[in-house]
């Protein structure tokens, strides 16, 4: 990158970037690769590959934004988009449905960068700056773009783990609910760990990584944590699974398997 974006600090690992080398991207930094490379090697010593966790949750948001665009939703908001890669979720849905409306939102300004530029040509599809911590005003962007009169599916990957309050999910989860009509969808991704996980100190060494982060920590969540989000939604079969369950049959992505860990995918309906 010749030029950083303003408020750009290079010293300063981001998720964002963290996840794109993760995926084998190059737009990240020394401090960036630094950082993941680190938890790489603690998550290997608890036996876990970060890169299939990430790969884990890329496929599963290439399958529900699928499987939405085929079961006719053509409004998507997706919240935490991070840096660009292969299958973006306009790329996904207007595979589907050329007319397809996309509401990107993330607080990341090389993310921003990257993303207005791929966009440049795409009418149907915006990026705005917005911090899920501030869920009102994150819709009241998507409004100019969105018509939530008519369904939209509000897709959050990989992102709530670095809340570490829950009251506060559970609120954010509350804002982005309320403006959603029937046949609406809420789309999840949320790290985890098996439970008895006996590599104490190299989970808390992963922690201690994040929070030298722009996250400023990670936090789990496990599968009734999740299910309590979306109490009140009729739930998707096969239900709150790891990533790389969720109606796998067409995975682009190859998958051995984690042992102690990784993300689990949950898709609701608003009935």
């Amino acid at each position: 990158m010749a030029q950083l974006p303003g408020q750009i600090d290079p010293n300063v690992p981001s998720v964002a970037r963290m996840y794109d080398y993760y995926l084998g991207g190059k737009d990240n930094f020394p401090a960036d690769r630094e950082a993941a490379e680190q938890v790489i090697e603690l998550a290997r010593q608890t036996g876990s590959d970060i890169r299939e966790v990430a790969l884990a949750n890329r496929g599963f948001l290439i399958r529900s934004v699928r499987h939405l665009a085929q079961s006719g939703i053509r409004q998507f908001l997706d919240i935490g988009t991070g840096l660009p890669t292969q299958d973006n979720v306009h790329q996904v849905a207007q595979r589907v449905a050329a007319d397809s409306k996309i509401v990107y939102v993330d607080n990341d300004p090389i993310v921003l960068a990257h993303a207005r530029a791929l966009l440049a040509d795409n009418a149907e599809t915006i990026i705005v700056q917005g911090d899920l911590a501030e869920p009102d005003a994150i819709l009241a962007a998507a409004e100019e773009h969105l018509d939530f009169s008519r369904p939209v599916a509000v897709v959050v990957a990989a992102v709530f783990h670095f809340f570490h309050d829950d009251d506060q999910v559970a609120k954010i989860v509350a804002a982005l609910r309320q403006p959603l009509v029937s046949g609406s969808y809420l789309v999840v991704s949320h790290g985890y760990i098996e439970p008895g996980e006996s590599e104490a100190s190299k989970v808390d060494g992963v922690r201690g990584v994040y929070q030298r982060s722009t996250s400023g920590g990670l936090a789990w969540r496990g599968r009734e944590d999740l299910l309590a989000l979306f109490e009140g939604l009729e739930i998707l079969p096969p239900g709150v699974v790891p990533a790389q369950k969720w109606r796998n049959n067409d995975d682009p992505y190859p998958w051995p398997g984690l042992v102690k860990g990784g993300v689990l995918g949950v898709v609701g309906r608003v009935p």
